[in-house]
C-alpha cells in the first residue's frame, strides 16, 4: 500500500513565509555552485528575486560572457527555457568529438503569472566546462509583467562600491591536477571516490571474517 505524504498546514505556511521573505534580503540576482573549478563542469544556481510591489518576474535572460561548450537548463515547472548559441572563440575537445559553437545565452519565460512580489525564482544550468577565468560575469536581464526592465549587468570593481545593478559574478577556484599533470575532478569529486573504494574495502573484509566465523561455529557443533 502507497502512502502520501501530507506536510501540516502551520509547517508549510512557515515555509512559504521564509521563502517571501528570501527575496527582499537577498536583494540582488545572483549566481551560486558547489563546485566552480576551473575547466570543469557544475551546477550553476541563478537565484531571482522579485523586488517589486505588484509586478511579476515574467521573464529572465541570462546572458554567458564566456559562451560555454554545453549548458543544459532544468525543467522549471511554469516556465519555458531557449538556449541560443554562439560561436566559441577557441574551439573545445570534448569525448564526443571538438565544439565550435556553444551556449551564448538562456532566456526563461513565464507561462503563467511568473515570480510574485517578495518572492524569488531558482533557475538551475548544468553547464561547462567553466573558462580559465578568476572570475566569470552572468549578465542578466529581469522582465516584469508591467512592462519594467531591470539590468542586472554592472560590472563590479575589486574594492570599489557596489553598483546598483551588479551582474551575477561566480568566483572559480584552481583546477585540480591529476597524476598525468592534467586537470581533473575537484578535491571533492576525488575524496568521495576514495571514499567509496574504502567501504568497498571494508565490505569485502567483513564478509571475510563473516565467512570464517562462519565456519569456526560449525566446527565447533557437536556430532550427532
Amino acid at each position: 500500500m502507497s502512502r502520501s505524504f501530507r506536510m501540516p498546514a502551520a509547517v508549510l505556511a512557515s515555509g512559504l513565509a521564509l521563502v517571501a521573505l528570501a527575496g527582499p534580503a537577498d536583494a540582488h540576482v545572483s549566481v551560486h555552485a558547489d563546485d566552480a573549478a576551473k575547466g570543469a563542469y557544475t551546477v550553476l544556481d541563478f537565484r531571482v528575486p522579485n523586488e517589486t510591489d505588484s509586478a511579476y518576474t515574467t521573464k529572465v535572460a541570462v546572458t554567458f560572457t564566456s559562451p560555454l561548450a554545453s549548458a543544459a537548463p532544468q525543467v522549471v515547472e511554469g516556465w519555458t527555457a531557449t538556449v541560443t548559441k554562439a560561436k566559441l572563440a577557441t574551439p573545445i575537445t570534448t569525448d564526443d568529438g571538438t565544439v565550435t559553437d556553444g551556449v551564448g545565452s538562456i532566456t526563461w519565460t513565464a507561462t503563467g503569472k511568473g515570480t510574485a512580489p517578495g518572492f524569488f525564482q531558482t533557475f538551475q544550468v548544468e553547464a561547462g566546462p567553466l573558462p580559465a577565468t578568476d572570475t566569470v560575469a552572468f549578465p542578466t536581464v529581469q522582465t516584469y509583467g508591467d512592462g519594467s526592465v531591470v539590468r542586472w549587468t554592472d560590472a563590479t570593481v575589486p574594492g570599489g562600491a557596489e553598483p546598483e545593478h551588479p551582474a551575477p559574478t561566480l568566483s572559480l577556484t584552481a583546477a585540480v591536477a591529476d597524476a598525468s599533470g592534467g586537470t581533473g575532478p575537484s578535491v571533492s569529486t576525488v575524496v568521495t571516490k576514495e571514499q567509496s573504494k574504502g567501504l568497498g574495502i571494508a565490505a569485502l573484509v567483513v564478509g571475510a571474517v563473516g565467512v570464517l566465523l562462519g565456519g569456526a561455529a560449525l566446527a565447533r557443533r557437536p556430532k550427532a
